[in-house]
């Protein structure tokens, strides 16, 4: 068993294949803005709405952790294939 997808595989409903390179990309810049947005809200006194903006840093974050060890086991896979920001 493999644990992280193989090069040209489709897709499938059991088994999903994604972009692992932009999914890294976006959960960065969701990461950025809600860590922002959480500072906004602290400052402005909308707790609650600061709160929302640090869970979701949160999950950006753990994301982030399983988006980098599926990247690891595909470069251990792989060793010197470079993939673009959509593989």
């Amino acid at each position: 068993m493999t644990r992280s997808q193989p090069r040209r595989a489709r897709g499938t409903v059991g088994h999903a294949n994604s972009a692992l390179n932009l999914r890294l990309a976006l959960a960065s810049f969701g990461l950025v803005s809600m860590t922002v947005f959480a500072v906004l809200a602290f400052r402005a006194d909308v707790i609650w709405l600061g709160v929302a903006c640090v869970v979701l840093a949160v999950v950006a974050v753990v994301d982030l952790a399983v988006i980098q060890r599926r990247r690891a086991a595909r470069r251990r896979e792989e060793p010197g294939v470079r993939h673009s920001l959509f593989e």
